[in-house]
């Protein structure tokens, strides 16, 4: 499986995105948990471009501005023209005092604020701060961040957030920004595929990005979400293929499971699938990357890095082999779902 292989996101007009089997997660560029020096982000930038990587996504929650802000420079030197690039919308940045700094997840980040907005003048104002941070480059795929329960934090608030996109003009925004050429796809980047599906009930999205919901772990989502995908053409763009974490590092203690440590029957389903892992001579991180690229509807997988290093690991780990037997076990063995295209099937 090649890193630079294609696959279409948008088909259904006149200007699709090509996406790469792989793509660039910026997440760690915004200082994810820990700091990033200039000069290993701009690396890790360069790095994934040399691999191959043509795919690029942030936001500007990551580091409140920081990732978009690392990527401007990365862009200017690969040209605009030459990469795919999402960023998202609904967080405003808004300056304001130290203590009102809203880090989130994030550490050494500028001193500015969250203040979630969905409306028309909200997405609007969003993707224009965006292009200024992103050195004015444009995004091929814009993306509405985070309207789903586990990020607002209750079913309540998440359907709040739909209709605020809806009733208030945010949807009008991104459907303006599409059928003016200003971006040629739109969807969603969230940690949920329900809302995803909710989503498609009400409007005519592109794709998803899909955040740790369909991995080795979970398939749920083959239930009815991704049969949706298939038969309306929506693509999925498949970040946290390790689910937090547990996925890249096996069932170690205080192994990560859904930005969470993991609890005990997580860590005895993975100690399973290891140990099928290891009777095909397969490391478990390969196992994980390279099965969601099995469904047709996931065009992409867009592992995070903090370093050329990191980069190089991930491109390794797409291309290494694995036998057919290995799937066709986990299947045997009812540690995948029964339906999940597996990727040796067509």
């Amino acid at each position: 499986m090649n890193v630079s292989d294609t696959t279409l996101l948008n088909r259904r007009t006149s200007r699709p995105v090509p996406l790469t089997k792989m793509g660039f997660g910026g997440a760690p560029l915004g200082n994810l948990y820990r700091k990033v020096e200039d000069d290993d982000a701009q690396a890790s930038l360069q790095a994934a471009f040399d691999h191959g990587i043509r795919y690029f996504d942030t936001a500007p929650q990551y580091g409140l501005g920081r990732s978009e802000q690392r990527f401007a420079p990365a862009i200017g030197r690969f040209g605009a023209g030459t990469i795919q690039l999402s960023t998202k919308v609904g967080r405003l940045l808004v300056d304001c005092e130290p203590h009102e700094v809203t880090p989130e997840a994030f550490v050494d980040v500028p001193q500015k604020r969250i203040v979630f907005d969905y409306s028309y003048d909200g997405v609007m104002k969003s993707y224009e701060t965006s292009r200024e941070r992103l050195g004015g480059a444009s995004a091929d795929i814009l993306l509405v961040h985070d309207v789903c329960a586990f990020s607002q934090g209750s079913e309540e608030a998440s359907d709040a957030r739909v209709r605020e996109l809806f009733d208030q003009g945010g949807y009008r925004a991104l459907s303006e920004l599409r059928a003016s050429g200003e971006v040629a796809a739109i969807g969603a980047g969230v940690n949920e595929w329900q809302v995803c599906e909710k989503l498609l009930g009400l409007g005519d999205f592109d794709g998803f990005l899909l955040a740790g919901r369909y991995t080795l772990l979970e398939q749920e989502a083959l239930d009815s979400f991704l049969p949706l995908c298939e038969s309306r053409d929506v693509g999925i763009i498949l970040g946290g293929p390790y689910n937090s974490g547990i996925l890249a590092t096996g069932a170690v203690p205080g192994a990560k499971y859904n930005y969470d440590v993991a609890p005990e029957p997580i860590l005895e389903r993975v100690r399973t699938i290891e140990a099928v892992c290891a009777a095909h001579d397969t490391p478990l991180i390969a196992a994980a990357l390279q099965f969601v690229l099995g469904h047709p509807a996931v065009k992409t997988v867009i592992p995070g890095a903090v370093s050329a290093a990191e980069v190089a690991t991930n491109v390794a780990l797409l291309q290494t082999p694995i036998p057919a037997s290995l799937w066709s076990d986990l299947k045997t063995e009812s540690l995948v779902h029964p339906d999940a295209p597996m990727p040796e099937e067509p």
